[in-house]
């Protein structure tokens, strides 16, 4: 039957200043809000997030 599979686990990235300032030198490089949530299992909201400061480290917008 298909509903005797256990749900695998969704793997995601952790929330960390590492993956922010990765996350940031993608954008910086043009690269859609969209398709770099979908590489970390985020919601797009979250790199959305990094994209205008409301999350991590707003001051390492400058060291791009």
């Amino acid at each position: 039957m298909l509903f005797d599979e256990p749900k695998k686990k969704r793997i995601r990235a952790p929330l960390n200043e590492e993956n922010y300032r990765w996350v940031r030198a993608r954008l910086a490089i043009g690269e859609n809000q969209h398709d770099i949530a979908a590489e970390l299992g985020w919601n797009q909201g979250r790199v959305s997030e990094i994209n205008t400061g409301k999350r991590g480290d707003s001051n390492q917008l400058s060291l791009l």
